[in-house]
């Protein structure tokens, strides 16, 4: 009894490992996204002599989102699109997700709402300024999510981990191209 417990602890400790390292990975390219983003708002802000630092507002809205997307990815959020062209999988995948996000960002206004004790009303109201940066945020967030689709169907038609060990592993890991197999 007590060999098993101590494998289901090990079993239970290699997925904790292995979905942080799904969270962390997803996280740091979103976080390289919105860390651009941000580098471009200070630059042209520059221009006309105005600060802007944000780089916090990438951070957290790079693990947030990565929470978000793991959590749809629990719940096979996009499955149904698997066994299609690899285009239509990565575009469904995406714009799914990214609706999961808007749901998610609601949700996110709603509880704010709630905590601050503010009328719904109050919290969905934007200027045209506000609204239309709000929406140029969320096509950036979808954006963002057509590479990270991209390379995550990739590793799963690959074979899960493929794609990293292809990207990342040694060198010599990649078998050599046939001869007049696309050049020279």
């Amino acid at each position: 009894m007590s060999s098993e417990k101590t494998e289901h602890r090990h079993e239970l400790k290699r997925r904790v490992v292995d979905d942080f390292k799904k969270y962390l990975a997803v996280a740091v390219f979103l976080f390289f996204f919105f860390g651009s983003i941000t580098t471009y708002r200070r630059l042209i802000l520059a221009e006309y002599q105005i600060g802007y630092l944000e780089y916090g507002w990438g951070l957290v809205k790079a693990l947030v989102l990565a929470k978000v997307i793991l959590i749809g990815e629990i719940f096979h959020l996009g499955k149904r699109f698997e066994g299609r062209r690899m285009i239509w999988v990565i575009l469904g995948k995406t714009l799914l997700f990214g609706l999961f996000i808007l749901a998610f960002a609601l949700c996110e206004h709603v509880v704010s709402a709630l905590v601050h004790h503010r009328a719904m009303k109050d919290e969905f109201t934007f200027t045209r300024a506000q609204g239309d940066e709000l929406l140029a945020r969320v096509q950036l967030e979808v954006v963002a999510l057509l590479p990270l689709f991209a390379f995550k169907e990739l590793d799963r038609v690959l074979g899960e981990g493929k794609m990293a060990s292809l990207l990342f592993g040694p060198e010599g890991q990649v078998p050599p191209r046939e001869r007049g197999a696309g050049g020279g």
